[in-house]
């Protein structure tokens, strides 16, 4: 992950002295964590994958917002599609969960903004996320968030798609891929 404007590389202030005030002072000065030595190593990872999970989670909104409003449209004149924009008209308004299938490609997504565009909720946030993309471990906690102090190293609360969508749409491209845990 390189830095991008605006976007500054997360950072994890290590040391060896457990003083309260260098951690206040590397968290102002913009460290994403902080951890004092000796520290279980285990804990790093998990440090460290929250913050990738939450760049990646940003992005996702990032991306989600800058195109709620706009992207591809249902276009076309074709007996298919006609049919196909009738079910939009019918399903959009109803305020209902709708599953939209279909191959890889076919544009699930250009028919998921177009039932949010025409539904009461067009003017929510719609969040689009691959599925395939979040990491078995993080799903949980991706999707429906999490409060401080929940397992080790939650130390703030943290909102889940689920709830960043609100009133919206929150489109689970690649549902499919979702690993489902074996107990």
């Amino acid at each position: 992950m390189g830095a991008r404007r605006g976007h500054p590389l997360p950072v994890i202030m290590i040391s060896a002295l457990g003083d309260v005030r260098d951690a206040v002072t590397a968290l102002k000065s913009g460290a994403s964590d902080y951890l004092i030595k000796p520290f279980d190593p285990a804990e790093l990872v998990h440090k460290i994958r929250n913050l990738v999970s939450s760049r990646k989670r940003e992005d996702l909104i990032e991306a989600g917002a800058r195109t709620a409003g706009g992207g591809a449209r249902l276009v076309g004149e074709s007996q298919a599609l006609r049919s196909l924009k009738g079910l939009v008209d019918r399903v959009a308004p109803q305020g209902v969960t709708v599953l939209v299938t279909g191959e890889s490609g076919t544009g699930k997504e250009v028919v998921a903004r177009e039932i949010h565009a025409r539904s009461p909720r067009a003017e929510e946030p719609f969040i689009a996320v691959n599925i395939g993309g979040i990491h078995a471990e993080l799903m949980e906690s991706e999707l429906f968030g999490h409060e401080r102090g929940a397992f080790t190293g939650a130390e703030s609360r943290k909102l889940g798609l689920f709830e960043l969508a609100g009133a919206g749409t929150l489109f689970l491209d690649e549902i499919g891929e979702m690993p489902f845990p074996c107990r």
